[in-house]
């Protein structure tokens, strides 16, 4: 099944067997013995009660932790995941000092070079992350992507909160909530990927990839048609934003494609995945998360300015 999210787009997430040909995929292979070679240890030289005694002992102990294993575990992947937002919270902290020369939001020194250093670092690094994980995944280069995607975020929300006070709150809030509730929703197996569904989402991404790219253009040339503060999402139709539409559309894609990563993190578990790839799989969560961020954030301001 062909995936929104690049840093999934990686055979150790789809298929078993790919996993051998990955640092640590032998390994981790390794410690786990076929059932047929097992059975065949046990029966040579008759009943060894000491053997079945130990074997017995080490199926009742607590199971193997991705330590252990060499292998990817979904308990690693939160931990991983957690410590990527952690870093990106911090950077974002600086990010918006930086954006406001100060803690308190104010219109006076509002810099934009955060979110221009910040997103330009971050796109680059995701492309080197991206196209380099085949061979090797490398942590560094991870953090250093939540680093600079931190100081996009804090600029970004910076500069909305000096327009619309109150703003970041609420979109943090409201990001919270559609993960909270999207992770529940699969978890709980009520929502799950489908062919069809990828099949659509991707048809939509491209449309929206397509919208945008054009968007942009027209703001850059001052095309009068879009000439509202943010391009043809400030056009009305029926008395509605057209951005209004379509982001509502959007978080709806960022939902599904949360959907998508959670579903890749499980196939990414069952197929044995070397440890590491949990920190590729963090990643993705981050990058989709942030979209959904920047998404929420920027209905909120469309809402607030048509006020």
């Amino acid at each position: 099944m062909a995936l929104n999210n690049p840093a999934f787009n990686n055979p150790a997430f789809q298929d078993p067997r790919a996993v051998q040909s990955y640092p640590g995929g032998a390994r981790a292979a390794s410690l786990t013995p076929p059932p047929a070679a097992a059975a065949g240890s046990a029966s040579r030289g008759g009943v060894d009660l000491a053997a079945q005694a130990q074997m017995e002992g080490a199926f009742a102990g607590p199971p193997a932790g991705s330590v252990d294993t060499g292998r990817m575990t979904i308990e690693d992947t939160v931990v991983k995941t957690v410590s990527l937002f952690a870093v990106l919270l911090v950077t974002a902290a600086v990010g918006w000092v930086w954006t406001l020369g100060g803690l308190v939001p104010t219109t006076a020194n509002v810099s934009a070079l955060p979110m221009i250093v910040g997103g330009l670092a971050g796109f680059v690094l995701a492309l080197v992350i991206i196209f380099t994980s085949r061979k090797k995944v490398r942590p560094a280069l991870i953090f250093a992507y939540a680093a600079a995607e931190g100081l996009f975020v804090g600029g970004i929300s910076a500069f909305f909160e000096v327009m619309y006070p109150g703003i970041v709150f609420q979109a943090t809030l409201a990001t919270l909530v559609v993960v909270g509730v999207t992770l529940a929703l699969f978890a709980s197996g009520k929502i799950r990927a489908s062919a069809r569904a990828t099949k659509i989402f991707l048809i939509a991404m491209v449309g929206y990839l397509v919208f945008s790219l054009v968007n942009v253009g027209l703001m850059l040339f001052n095309v009068p048609i879009a000439g509202g503060a943010f391009g043809l999402r400030s056009v009305e139709v029926f008395g509605i934003p057209l951005g209004l539409i379509i982001g509502v559309l959007v978080v709806i894609m960022a939902a599904y494609s949360l959907v998508l990563d959670f579903d890749q993190v499980q196939q990414g578990v069952r197929n044995g995945a070397p440890r590491q790839f949990g920190w590729l799989s963090a990643f993705g969560i981050m990058v989709t998360v942030v979209w959904l961020y920047i998404e929420i954030l920027r209905i909120l301001a469309i809402l607030r300015g048509s006020e």
